[in-house]
């Protein structure tokens, strides 16, 4: 399992062999986001799209984002 922080957000990653894709988690907080990608520069980006979507998410329904 590897680490990826972007925008004081962490995310955990592991490799999913039957489906052939990374698969990532956000920790440390209660809210379940989660993204994939099929190759290490995919999973980065994915990963950014995620925790982008999740914070306009929370803005837009007029919710505070938790944080780690």
């Amino acid at each position: 399992m590897s680490k990826m922080t972007y925008k004081g957000y962490h995310a955990r990653v592991e490799f999913e062999p039957n489906d052939g894709v990374f698969a990532g988690r956000l920790a440390g907080i209660n809210d379940i986001i989660t993204f994939e990608a099929d190759n290490v520069k995919g999973l980065e980006e994915a990963f950014h799209e995620a925790v982008e979507d999740y914070l306009e998410t929370c803005q837009s329904i007029g919710k505070d984002p938790q944080k780690p």
